[in-house]
């Protein structure tokens, strides 16, 4: 098993996990329905499925 020849200071440790951490989803509210989805996503609305705003699908049931 390979091991660090010299110690890693915790500086530069943490600058290499800056990336690391997680955003925040991007949501917005639906002017039709006024539902809080993500952007470029379907979403069920009272077994409708819409997607930008519009009825995809009536009486949506999902298969799995």
């Amino acid at each position: 098993m390979a091991h660090p020849k010299r110690k890693i200071s915790k500086t530069r440790r943490d600058k290499r996990r800056t990336h690391d951490k997680l955003t925040p989803k991007a949501i917005s509210i639906c002017p039709n329905t006024g539902e809080v989805h993500q952007y470029h996503r379907a979403y069920v609305v009272d077994g409708d499925l819409y997607h930008k705003g519009k009825v995809a699908i009536k009486n949506y049931t999902s298969v799995a």
